[in-house]
């Protein structure tokens, strides 16, 4: 069985990690992967946006099955094209992907189907939305309508800051055309709780829930970031939110795109806020998250291909999933400067007796030397029986690590300790 992962992150090195314990599955090729991944898989040098060579790829190399990680592929129609073409996929066409690929339809969606989120108005002229924000109440959060790197999202404090990303976004277009449209949205007040769930349009099972980081500085300050570690099981997603989500968000979701034409096969992300009104969707992602994967997948139990080419397959309702009672903590290791400016070309160390597992983003093979190409360079993760034992462990691993101009956030799992003890 070949199979074939797009995308080069830490999110796809832990799929693909994942997908090697599967017996059957006899090539792993990653298009584009990065020089850790080349350790698990078959890097190709083929770009995550390149439709048409990730399609000719498939076809010179007898694909058996695809998996579309990424957002920007998705949107693009890469399943749609490798499906044309007879190779079947996990992840959604693209007018399913399009619950990532545009708020405003996300937004209206949820409007029209009673799926719980915050109150919101739709832009499509920056004039308006500066006579908006003029008496909108403050804070409130300013979203670009499109795909912009996680980074398309500025809760704004002050009317000043609500002025000027609208700006930056309208109109200096810092997110290109995906800020064409904006969506300016009250701000919700809770915890924050991500929650992955596979679907087949038909049934739903959500995934382990979790806990992001996404400020780069300890104590949830400085800039946002893509992720700078995660934890899972979210302890604020209780048996009694988990009901009340499947209920009132998953399933009328689920039975939306459905109604629309849009059904919806692959890895859907919620992104929830706990607020005192009940539980409310922030966001949707079309796919895995990153770096919500790398906690999630180590505590699958049940094999992921079989997953995954059911839910392609629409008989997901036949298939076990089932996950360890434990925990895990993943620690994002950054090159120093990110998510600003940041240097790269430092060789990575990575001992052989660590005692975790390291999922690889940003780095790049040389003189068969590892060493950092991005930003988010690794994720260091461990799974235990308890949450406290996972953050130590993390932490542990962490210190085994070395790149010169490493850094990392010291508190992560810290919020989610504290909430389990009160």
């Amino acid at each position: 069985m070949k199979l074939m992962v797009i995308g080069g992150g830490g999110r796809e090195h832990a799929i693909i990690r994942k997908l090697r314990e599967n017996p059957e599955i006899t090539h792993i090729y990653a298009l584009p992967g990065n020089g850790g991944i080349a350790a698990d898989a078959v890097c190709i040098p083929v770009g995550a946006r390149d439709i048409d060579g990730i399609v000719a790829f498939a076809q010179d190399n007898w694909i058996d099955f695809a998996v579309v990680a990424p957002d920007d592929p998705l949107v693009l129609g890469a399943v749609d094209a490798l499906e044309k073409v007879g190779i079947p996929c996990f992840g959604p066409r693209a007018n399913a992907a399009i619950i990532e690929g545009s708020k405003v339809f996300s937004k209206n969606l949820m409007k029209k189907y009673g799926i719980p989120t915050a109150k919101y108005e739709v832009f499509d002229n920056a004039e308006a939305a500066l006579e908006y924000i003029e008496n909108a109440p403050i804070p409130t959060v300013i979203k670009a309508d499109g795909l912009a790197l996680g980074k398309g999202v500025i809760i704004a404090n002050t009317r000043d800051e609500a002025r000027a990303a609208v700006k930056n976004i309208m109109e200096d277009k810092v997110f290109g055309a995906s800020g064409n449209s904006i969506v300016i949205e009250e701000f919700l007040e809770g915890p924050e709780v991500s929650v992955l769930s596979f679907t087949d349009g038909k049934t739903m099972i959500p995934m382990v829930s979790s806990m992001d980081h996404k400020r780069a500085l300890d104590g949830d300050c400085g800039l946002n970031t893509g992720g700078m570690g995660t934890v899972a099981p979210n302890p604020y997603y209780t048996a009694d939110v988990a009901a009340e989500c499947m209920e009132k968000i998953f399933l009328p979701t689920m039975e939306a795109m459905n109604s629309e034409g849009r059904t919806f096969k692959g890895c859907l992300y919620f992104g929830l806020m706990i607020t005192k009104d009940g539980p409310k969707v922030i966001e949707y992602n079309c796919r895995f998250g990153d770096p919500e994967t790398q906690v999630v997948l180590p505590l699958l139990e049940s094999d992921l291909f079989t997953i995954m080419k059911a839910v392609s397959e629409e008989r997901l309702g036949e298939v076990e999933v089932k996950f360890s009672s434990g925990a895990a903590c993943c620690v994002v290791m950054a090159s120093e400067g990110y998510p600003a400016k940041y240097d790269t070309g430092f060789e990575i160390k990575i001992p052989n007796d660590i005692d975790a597992e390291v999922f690889v983003a940003g780095a790049k093979l040389s003189d068969e030397k590892l060493l950092t190409s991005g930003g988010r360079v690794l994720g260091v993760v461990k799974t235990a029986d308890t949450l406290a034992e996972a953050v130590d462990g993390a932490y542990r691993a962490v210190d085994k690590v070395s790149f010169d101009n490493a850094f990392c956030r010291r508190d992560i799992g810290a919020r989610a300790l504290a909430a389990l003890k009160n």
